[in-house]
């Protein structure tokens, strides 16, 4: 879409406001709105400016002054504010030099597409990633010096089986049996169908939604696949409709990865795959199908996964999630169809268009931008390099004994660690400048600062093991 399509669509559909949204450093959509008035045709070009120093991870107050440029190709109408509102996402650039800004995720994604083509490895590289979510019913939660607490609340979950609810009509969904039985059990169904609508309302191409493992309303919604950019500019307006869709219905959406104790968490499964002049790279006649070329790509992955969980489960409470012996994948192996491993090759479909890798340890806190470029800088590595990822493992890797599972790599334990591992190795993030030094080091500087906010306060269950000793 042009400028003046954009233009002639606000006078086509009464337009009112134009909302403004990019994506800051840690991966959420800021904002602001302008009146309809204000949008010509020359402010796509010229920019609007704002304060950069206020946005999290971004400018120093002495530099804090940044462009935003429109995109006019990601123009839909908002469905969430009462006032007719186009609704337009935007990159950061230095009002100077009006270069793309380094640290924006938007832009960081869109080299990576760059470096790509330059390769002569592949000109597009498609992404699906699975994000979950859960759909509460009460969130409460707070901290001072003296104490601390968080309680979550749904109508779904088994801990309201005796609950006096007037009347109490049962079918609780059990610890790990919400994957996936029918209503009554499932009460979300209409929610996360107009979750979809609305998705579609926007353009948004849905595959498929359904709830999820955990009790509680965990929920899944799968998206197309689609390029990096978009891929990523189509989770960020996922995440956007999946909230206030929620809220509509005065509930509250989290991608938080392990919210609840003892149930699964949240994961962000993500597919992928690499296509040159519309032939798909990764089929072939080698383990599973693929070709040698995608198998590189995974000895990539893998080698590369240690620094890839700084930014593909970026929080401290990811690590909640990635601990072994339970659902999540922490093992660095891949295998065909084995959900057990880190990496799945899918055998749903014998078509070579739809051969691909499935890394299932990222979850969906992720910075979709940057997990999806930092994924692809890794597998270029392995395909650059020729990295041999090894023997599949086609066993139930949970169930390994103690002396096998010795030998299996494993994904880091905290989040701590995950920086150690990414400052150690982040040279292949650094190829054509996809991601830069400043970059890495403002992100890791971030998520130590992250975990030392936790690691210096006292843990309610501390007390419970502690307070007599």
């Amino acid at each position: 879409m042009t400028p003046k399509e954009v233009l002639a669509l606000c006078k086509t559909k009464n337009i009112e406001l134009v909302d403004v949204k990019f994506c800051d450093f840690l991966g959420t959509w800021q904002h602001f709105c302008i009146p309809i008035a204000e949008l010509e045709e020359e402010v796509f070009e010229a920019g609007l400016g704002f304060d950069g120093s206020s946005i999290r991870g971004w400018k120093g107050i002495e530099a804090s002054d940044m462009i935003l440029l429109l995109d006019p190709d990601t123009v839909i109408l908002d469905p969430f504010p009462k006032v007719p509102t186009l609704s337009i996402v935007a990159d950061a650039v230095d009002p100077i030099t009006r270069e793309p800004y380094t640290r924006d995720p938007r832009n960081v994604a869109r080299k990576a597409e760059a470096y790509l083509k330059s390769t002569g490895i592949a000109d597009i590289a498609y992404f699906g990633p699975e994000a979950e979510f859960f759909i509460f019913d009460d969130v409460r939660y707070g901290a001072d010096t003296r104490s601390s607490f968080y309680c979550l609340d749904s109508v779904e979950g088994i801990w309201n089986s005796g609950r006096e609810e007037m009347p109490n009509l049962g079918h609780k969904i059990r610890h790990k049996e919400g994957y996936f039985p029918v209503a009554p059990a499932d009460t979300q169904v209409d929610i996360r169908n107009e979750m979809i609508n609305v998705m579609r309302d926007c353009g948004l191409r849905v595959e498929r939604e359904h709830h999820e493992v955990a009790t509680a309303g965990q929920a899944e919604i799968d998206l197309r696949f689609n390029s990096l950019v978009r891929i990523g500019d189509d989770m960020m307006l996922y995440k956007y409709i999946v909230k206030n869709v929620a809220r509509r219905h005065n509930k509250t959406v989290t991608f938080m990865p392990k919210p609840l104790f003892g149930d699964n968490g949240s994961g962000m499964h993500t597919h992928q795959s690499l296509w040159k002049k519309g032939k798909p790279l990764f089929a072939g006649n080698k383990y599973g199908g693929l070709s040698e070329m995608a198998l590189n790509y995974i000895g990539g992955i893998l080698k590369h996964a240690k620094a890839l969980a700084a930014i593909c489960n970026p929080t401290v409470n990811s690590y909640k999630r990635l601990t072994p012996g339970f659902e999540a994948p922490v093992n660095l192996a891949y295998s065909s169809r084995n959900r057990s491993a880190a990496i799945r090759i899918p055998t749903y479909s014998p078509s070579p268009k739809a051969k691909r890798i499935e890394y299932r340890p990222p979850d969906p806190a992720a910075n979709i931008y940057l997990a999806c470029a930092a994924m692809l800088m890794a597998g270029l590595d392995g395909i650059q390099n020729r990295i041999d990822p090894g023997e599949p493992m086609d066993k139930n890797l949970y169930e390994l004994p103690p002396e096998e599972l010795k030998s299996v790599p494993q994904m880091p334990g905290s989040l701590a660690e995950a920086c150690d591992c990414i400052e150690k190795d982040h040279a292949f993030l650094l190829k054509g400048d996809v991601f830069t030094e400043d970059v890495v080091s403002q992100w890791i500087d971030m998520k130590r600062k992250e975990q030392d906010a936790i690691r210096l306060r006292p843990h309610p269950w501390e007390f419970h093991m502690y307070y007599d000793c």
